[in-house]
């Protein structure tokens, strides 16, 4: 199997700029505006979202600006399929990803011993290039890690039920124990209007619909505060809101549970990519997240 591949930064240059200056700069200026509210404990992972960067990098930062690079050796970066249907998980055949600001190794050790579960899919190099979920996370990843040496293991995680994403969860769940390894989740919220099928109101709860999005969407975040990956899926089902990271946030909630740390995750920051004033406009939500081992 050829896993010597290089990932082109194919959505530099649309999504975000192309310009290793330009990059830098506008990753400078928002974790400049972030505020780093990580408390005592060492950080376990990270929920972001992976909108273009003039939508969602200032609440991506959020995020980001609570981690301290020297701590890890290893990143697993988890997201959604939006092109390519997946009943399972995939993992990438790249040996590096690149970025506008550099590049980032692949953990391929990593890589080879979960394909060896039997449990996982490949994904083309093709597929990989048209994926945006893990790639709006890199250039983020490389700004904050720099220098210092780690590896990177990205999961495209698939429209899967909860049984399989408490296998897949269980399956990581040596890793979520693993002092040097942080998971990064990719996940935007609610994607709301004509375009998404989704235009829930009801004017009982906000009077506006930006509003109602934002009830909608913090009923979920205090869900995954929780921790409760059967009561998320629930809420889920109830509600039907257009969570694109839903199944990876729900194998991350999963692999917390079934491994022996005890862990408290909170949400640091939300908005919205637009106000909402009428049904014919649309809306994505984003939010920030931290999970820090409890001490």
């Amino acid at each position: 199997m050829d896993t010597g591949k290089t990932r082109e930064a194919s959505h530099a240059g649309s999504w975000y700029t192309e310009s290793e200056e330009e990059l830098n700069a506008e990753l400078d200026d928002y974790l400049s505006k972030a505020e780093k509210t990580l408390p005592e404990g060492r950080l376990k992972g990270i929920i972001g979202p992976h909108a273009g960067f003039s939508y969602s990098g200032p609440t991506a930062a959020w995020a980001y600006k609570n981690i301290d690079p020297t701590n890890y050796k290893r990143v697993i970066l988890l997201g959604p399929s939006h092109h390519v249907y997946l009943d399972g998980c995939a993992l990438t055949l790249c040996s590096t990803y690149e970025t506008p600001i550099g590049n980032i190794a692949i953990d391929t050790d990593t890589v080879k011993a979960l394909r060896d579960t039997g449990e996982f899919e490949d994904f083309s190099l093709k597929q990989d290039e048209t994926e945006h979920s893990l790639e709006m996370h890199l250039p983020y990843i490389k700004k904050i890690f720099g220098d210092h040496p780690f590896s990177l293991v990205p999961i495209v995680v698939g429209s899967i039920n909860y049984k399989s994403e408490q296998k897949y969860g269980k399956l990581l769940s040596e890793y979520v124990e693993d002092d040097e390894t942080l998971f990064i989740i990719s996940s935007d919220f609610c994607h709301w209007g004509r375009n998404f099928d989704y235009m829930p109101y009801e004017k009982d709860v906000d009077e506006s619909i930006s509003g109602y999005i934002k009830h909608l969407d913090t009923q979920g975040m205090d869900i995954i505060e929780e921790q409760d990956g059967k009561k998320f899926v629930n809420y889920l089902k109830e509600t039907e809101n257009t969570i694109c990271g839903r199944h990876p946030i729900t194998v991350f909630l999963e692999a917390i549970k079934h491994s022996s740390l005890k862990t408290v995750t909170k949400f640091v920051k939300y908005a919205q990519s637009g106000e909402i004033h009428s049904k014919y406009d649309s809306s994505v939500s984003y939010a920030s997240s931290y999970t820090v081992v409890d001490i």
